[in-house]
Formats: C-alpha cells, structure tokens, sequence
C-alpha cells in the first residue's frame, strides 16, 4: 500500500483504520463488537499493510485505546499508533499527565502520533505545545499533530511548538470539501499531512441509505447530511460515483476512497463495522483513477449544496404556515 512520511518510525498507510466505534455506545455497534469483532479487524489490518491506527480519549471514554492496545498486541512497534487528548484543559501539566494515562491504556511506552482533538477556543496553543514539547523530550510522545484547526491556528500551533505540528485530522469527503481552499495546499506545500476522518461522510457516500431509509445510529442521525433532503440531493454524485467505481470493479463507497487518497499528502481513516468493509476499504488503496475520473467526481460534488439544519426548521415552519392558513 502506499503510504506517507509523517516521520514516524515507520511510514503511515494511505488507508487507516479508524477506531471511533470501538467501545463507543453511540454508534450502536454492541458489546460484541467492542469485544470480539473490533479486535478481529484490527489484526486483519495488520495482515493487510495498515500502519496507520487512529483513536482518541475520548471514544468510549478510554475504551477504544484499550481495545486498540490489546488487539495490537506484541504488533504495536510495526504500526503509527496515534491518539488525541480532549482538550478540556489543556494546559501544559494536564496534557503530560493526558498523555501518560492514553500510553497506559493503548499499552505503549511511546505515542507515535499525539494530537489535539480540538481547538481550544479559550485556552491558547501556547501551554498546549510547552506540554507536548515536554512530552517530546521525554520520548513518550514522537510526533505532534493536530485535529480540526484551521490553517491560522494550525500554523500558530506550529509557532508555539517550535517545530513541525506534522498532521491537522480534519473532516474530508466529496460532500465535505472545506479543506482544499487551505489545508491541503499548505500541507503539500509544508511537507505536512492531512489526515481525512469521515472519508466517506460517515456512510453517506456508500449509497445505501435514501430519504425513506435513513440510519438508526445516534451519530448519523444528528448529522444534517443524512436528512431526507439533502439525500435526494446527492442522488447525482452517487451516480457518478457508481459509474467510476464499475470501470474499476470497485463498489461507490471504495472509488469515494479512492478519491480521497488520490490527493497529495492525504491519508484517510475510514472505520469499518466488519473484517469485509476493512477489506473493501484497504482494496480502494490500489486503484488509480483516470484524470478525468476524478474531475468528474469534483464536478458533481461541487454541484451538491446541503440543506442546512436552519433551513430545514425554516422549511417546516413556511410548511405548517400555509396548511394552517
């Protein structure tokens, strides 16, 4: 698989795995999956070529890290294990103290990739960074990373540190397209990388879901995305998505992969709810799509425009408006 220099001991996969639903009810996956199945994909990733294993403190509260550590087993040193503290507060004692208790539960003496789950809008990256310079020097922590900031903040976090702030995690999609006006060029530019989280818009993407079969979880129900609207509306992109994946033999969810990574200095970290998905979504790491391919995905999914939350409850209000007049 190919993969990218986050200077790490070992180079990170283009395709990750990430571990959000392990352990975390909200997902609605069930205790054997935190138990039995989790583990079971962790270690076929392994088998596949994945290096690149994302988890954060806050999923399942620890759990997921836990559940990562174990399943790695006597494998962690092959893999980029990489974990990210809430940034409550997150001045420079609590982020060592962070730090040590998500190297215990993942089973670690060494985080490869440590990052702040969030920009503090209070807190400023000044006492963040003197931690995870600490942390740095110590050895407990290799390289840092950052999650969610924007360009402003990414660069200021570098400034603070007074060295490469090597990733920003940031959501990346055809329907979530934000960071091209600045992160990704920067981070080409910069050497530094961008690690897409919900690659393929927490499922959307896959096709499987339409305005009368919306999913059951927490999580995709609170994102407007998957109202019943804005899923009519991405009726075309889903089109274009089938047509590109059949000239490859490839399903929509693997081209929609396969569009990410084929950015520069793009790694994504899809979850996978079995061994099969995790399959699927490593296979997408092989295929090269055509020039024109990829233009036409970017033409269709520049034409998609979601219906945001406000304008859905201002739909419904016009709606009861006129049935009651």
């Amino acid at each position: 698989m190919r993969t990218l220099d986050l200077g790490t001991h070992v180079p990170a996969s283009v395709i990750g795995l990430g571990t959000w639903q392990f352990g975390s009810r909200e997902w609605g996956y069930g205790d054997d999956f935190a138990d039995r199945q989790a583990g079971e994909i962790v270690r076929r990733a392994l088998d596949l070529g994945v290096t690149f294993f994302d988890s954060a403190e806050l999923y399942g509260f620890g759990r997921s890290e836990r559940i990562l550590g174990e399943a790695l087993g006597d494998r962690r040193d092959e893999v980029v294990v990489a974990t990210k503290i809430f940034p409550l507060l997150p001045l420079a004692p609590v982020v060592e103290q962070r730090a040590v208790a998500s190297a215990d539960r993942l089973g670690v003496r060494r985080i490869d990739l440590y990052q702040v789950h969030q920009a503090n809008p209070v807190v400023r990256d000044g006492t963040t960074m003197r931690g995870m310079g600490a942390l740095q020097r110590t050895g407990l922590v290799d390289q840092v990373g950052v999650s969610n900031y924007s360009l402003d903040r990414w660069q200021a976090a570098e400034r603070a540190l007074g060295g490469a702030v090597v990733s920003n995690q940031v959501e990346y999609s055809l329907v979530h397209r934000a960071p091209e006006e600045d992160l990704l060029p920067w981070a080409r530019a910069e050497g530094r990388v961008v690690v897409a989280y919900s690659p393929l818009g927490q499922g959307v993407l896959s096709g499987r879901y339409t305005s009368g079969h919306r999913p059951q979880d927490a999580v995709r129900r609170a994102n407007p995305v998957f109202a019943p609207e804005n899923l009519e509306r991405l009726a075309p992109l889903l089109d274009t998505l089938r047509q590109v994946g059949e000239a490859h033999d490839l399903s929509a969810s693997q081209a929609a992969l396969a569009w990410v990574v084929a950015r520069p200095n793009v790694l994504a970290i899809p979850g996978a709810s079995s061994v099969e998905q995790l399959e699927k979504n490593v296979e997408a790491a092989s295929v090269h799509l055509a020039d024109d391919e990829v233009a036409a995905l970017d033409e269709r999914s520049a034409t998609f425009r979601r219906v945001s939350t406000l304008e859905r409850a201002r739909g419904a209000v016009r709606r009861r408006v006129r049935r009651t007049a």
